[in-house]
């Protein structure tokens, strides 16, 4: 990819193929932001990522990731973002949704992930030192007014008894209220008194946000 170029890939296949190389092998800083662990990489390909991640931090790399609360939705991604943390990446939340979910390697290069096209995701790579310059900027913004993971986790969590985090499983399955309710052994006027009441403690306007702030916190298992 020659200097000060940009251009638009129309999937992760040709994102990899023609610009992949750019970004493997950061000397200096590595920074990321997205919305959750998914926009950069598959959950099979974590444990070998973190491992390389892991071996360019030993080298000498900086490493800033910043994530939207959804990235802490599962256990499995608040254990790896924790692993990447203890490898000595600097890992923060922002509160606010990503406009802009990229990758910067050495302020030399950029991809800038897009909406998804046909089943395909569309993503803007470049070397124009002014949009670098530009996002990252942003970037520096949102990285400041973040908070760092493990202050994150810390945070004063609700109180939430079994049957609370029985209740916050049951809005994660997709029953009707009818069929949680029964499930639960509880009337459905009860069952729904206590979705009510959960929402109200996790501070979410719907059920799904419920879900996901439960998801956040650790509190569904």
């Amino acid at each position: 990819m020659p200097a000060e170029t940009t251009i638009t890939l129309h999937s992760e296949q040709e994102l990899a193929a023609r610009v992949g190389h750019l970004f493997t092998e950061p000397e200096n800083e590595f920074v990321c932001a997205a919305t959750n662990l998914n926009t950069w990489s598959r959950r099979a390909a974590r444990p070998a990522a973190a491992d390389q991640m892991r071996s360019m931090m030993e080298g000498g790399l900086a490493v800033r990731k910043l994530y939207s609360t959804t990235a802490l939705a599962s256990e499995e991604q608040r254990l790896h973002l924790l692993e990447l943390r203890a490898y000595g990446a600097q890992v923060r939340i922002c509160a606010a949704d990503l406009p802009h979910e990229t990758i910067i390697s050495d302020r030399k290069a950029m991809i800038l992930a897009g909406p998804t096209v046909r089943g395909e995701r569309e993503f803007t790579a470049t070397t124009s030192t002014a949009l670098i310059d530009a996002v990252y900027s942003m970037f520096d913004a949102a990285w400041e007014g973040a908070i760092d993971l493990e202050d994150y986790l810390g945070q004063d969590l609700p109180v939430i008894d079994a049957d609370g985090k029985a209740l916050l499983r049951m809005l994660t399955t997709g029953l009707t209220d009818e069929a949680a309710a029964r499930r639960m052994g509880l009337s459905l006027r009860t069952y729904r008194r206590r979705v009510a009441e959960m929402m109200r403690l996790l501070e979410a306007e719907s059920r799904f946000q419920a879900g996901v702030r439960a998801g956040e916190l650790g509190l569904g298992g």
